[in-house]
């Protein structure tokens, strides 16, 4: 089986505590700051925590239109969270899995540093081309900071 990755980094002003509790309510915000790639994110099983399956139904920006994830790991001491998606058409019909490693890493001046490591699990030799991988990486990048934005502008909630 072969795989391939990326790295996602995206610097933040606020604290890691508070990027991680935002990241948390990634479902309810991802489709209010990026509706063309998320339409709805649905948890179909479990209550949250480790072994929870959710549904992404995807908007019209991406020419993919469902993936189910479970989530692998979860570790609030330390701002990290894990998921792979196990079915869906976002697979690509190559993949057997994609692998999502989050950690916001608390930064030297107050702020921290949201970081995603996203491994493709191939199901045989062939990868995702280099323009999915980009598209990919922009995505997650412009989903984040558009959290973030949301955020700041709600700080009563955040």
């Amino acid at each position: 089986m072969t795989s391939v990755a990326i790295e996602v980094e995206v610097a933040s002003s606020y604290p890691a505590d508070r990027v991680f509790k935002v990241f948390k309510d990634f479902d309810t915000l991802a489709p209010k700051v990026n509706p063309q790639v998320f339409k709805s994110i649905e948890t179909i099983e479990g209550n949250g925590d480790v072994g929870t399956i959710k549904i992404f139904t995807f908007g019209d920006g991406v020419p993919f239109t469902t993936g189910k994830y479970k989530v692998d790991a979860i570790d609030a001491s330390s701002y990290s969270y894990s998921y792979s998606f196990i079915e869906g058409d976002n697979l690509l019909g190559i993949l057997d899995s994609i692998t999502h490693h989050v950690k916001i890493v608390p930064s030297a001046d107050g702020g921290s540093l949201f970081k995603q490591t996203v491994v493709y699990n191939c199901k045989g030799n062939e990868k995702p081309s280099e323009e999915v991988l980009k598209a990919d990486k922009e995505i997650y990048e412009n989903t984040i900071k558009a959290i973030e934005a949301y955020a700041a502008a709600h700080p009563e909630i955040y």
